[in-house]
């Protein structure tokens, strides 16, 4: 493989880690020779070639996983099963931003269908227009009883929703004041829930939001410096004027996609780390009436994103579906998804289980004592699993490089190009080739259990690769 060949693969893979979940080497290989535009408008803009996980064979295979409950596996589960078979990887992994910034929980909600349909909702809109995808959220029967907006009634205004929508989805602390929280909560008076049939005995049925003309305040509120008889709706296109506005979305996506910032609640006080990529981000954002997709398109076909490798912390789900994309071991309605649906928790990151409205610090905070022993354990295990189909496949391209055999260098050469490819460190490289040089040669001869020892090294030196700080960086 020519460097110039090998750059542009560690570019798609760089590309595929952020705007997907990880690409194996046949299929960065194939993108590669798609080319690299051609491959961010394929993400963006998913052809029926590239067909979504096919829900109706899950639930034919698990239906416990279409309606949940109490417990947040179910929906989990459900939605891992959909990162891990997707074709469409940035469709998911929109979702999943959307999932950070619109927080919500099944502690609360109890009801496991509302949070699958809410990952539904942003699955389908989340590249899409900013403005309609508020206004969806702002109608989300989960969202609507996790922000306490059932209970927003005209003569008793509850504030909850109306705090958060502008605090944490739209505009950031100190773009507001308490006043604008007031009124904002006075014009989504009314937008509520229907009631609905109780789970006992026909199990779940759902809720449906619900406007109450006899609930909302119809007076005069003053917003924002707006002054009219204002309902939600006015109230959205009054905030999507603020010049924080759309820096505010630019930044989480700047975060999410390029470079990890400082946590949510700083940004009032800490400047972004690369104010020109913000600000040439918020000006697409604005002139393409807050569409997504023209945003999207610019940070991955930009310098700061191409120069961005390895300055993130994988997320726990990042790290889960990525080496689960690799290995190719629980590909379709595989019930093992149920257990393993559980494993971004243990790593910080409970999937439809967020700590709070707020949702989850990330970067640097991904990793401590405990989660950092999670994340090695699980992936290593992964790697050694040489039975796996994508480990039998790197096996199977390790075997056909040069000859029977295959020098102690080489061979770490060829895992760290097999496993990303990985760039890491000369301290770590060492370690590597110090790890390999202790057992020799490799050697594909048959016979004598030589291939079998040889893929056995095979597996510990992919899991070690796993292990290290390069790897557990995006």
């Amino acid at each position: 493989m020519s460097k110039s060949y090998g750059d542009d693969i560690a570019l798609m893979a760089h590309l595929m880690r952020r705007a997907g979940f990880s690409a194996g080497p046949e299929e960065l290989e194939r993108l590669t020779e798609q080319g690299y535009e051609e491959t961010v408008d394929e993400l963006i803009n998913p052809s029926k070639n590239s067909p979504p996980a096919d829900q109706n064979v899950m639930y034919r295979f698990m239906p416990s996983l279409e309606t949940g409950g109490p417990n947040p596996t179910p929906g989990a589960a459900n939605w891992l099963y959909h990162m891990v078979n997707t074709k469409r990887p940035l469709e998911e992994k929109m979702a999943l931003f959307w999932h950070y910034v619109f927080a919500t929980s099944n502690s609360k909600i109890d009801n496991g269908n509302h949070l699958i349909k809410q990952v539904d909702m942003l699955r389908e809109n989340g590249m899409g227009n900013y403005r309609d995808l508020l206004l969806k959220i702002a109608r989300n029967p989960a969202m609507i009883y996790w922000l306490d907006n059932n209970e927003n009634h005209k003569k008793f205004p509850n504030e909850n929703w109306g705090r958060e929508l502008l605090e944490l989805f739209s505009l950031g602390v100190g773009n507001y004041t308490e006043e604008d929280v007031f009124e904002c909560a006075r014009a989504f008076t009314g937008w509520t829930i229907s009631a609905k049939i109780p789970r006992v005995p026909h199990h779940r049925f759902e809720w449906h939001h619900e406007f109450r003309q006899e609930e909302h305040d119809y007076g005069e509120k003053t917003f924002l410096g707006h002054k009219g008889n204002f309902d939600g709706e006015d109230i959205i296109d009054i905030i999507l004027q603020q010049p924080a506005c759309p820096r505010f979305v630019t930044r989480h996506l700047y975060n999410f996609f390029v470079e990890d910032e400082p946590q949510v609640p700083a940004w009032s006080v800490e400047p972004p780390r690369n104010p020109e990529a913000i600000d040439m981000l918020t000006k697409i954002f604005v002139e393409s009436g807050f569409e997504i997709k023209p945003v999207l398109k610019a940070i991955f076909t930009s310098d700061f994103f191409k120069e961005s490798m390895y300055k993130k912390v994988k997320s726990p789900v990042e790290v889960v579906v990525g080496t689960l994309r690799f290995t190719s071991d629980a590909y379709g309605p595989d019930p093992l998804i149920v257990g393993l649906s559980q494993q971004p928790g243990y790593m910080g990151l409970g999937l439809h289980d967020p700590p709070s409205v707020e949702g989850w610090h990330t970067g640097t905070e991904w990793i401590n004592s405990g989660s950092l022993v999670k994340r090695i354990n699980f992936v290593s295990d992964r790697f050694r699993d040489t039975g796996s189909p994508g480990m039998t496949q790197v096996i199977k391209r390790l075997s056909e490089t040069n000859g029977t055999s295959m020098a102690p260098k080489e061979f770490v050469d060829r895992c760290l190009e097999l496993a990303g490819p990985v760039e890491v460190s000369p301290e770590t490289y060492s370690e590597l080739t110090t790890h390999a040089e202790e057992d020799g040669e490799i050697s594909w001869e048959s016979g004598n259990g030589a291939f079998e020892t040889s893929s056995r090294r095979v597996g510990d030196m992919m899991s070690l690769i796993a292990s290290t700080v390069e790897y557990q960086f995006g």
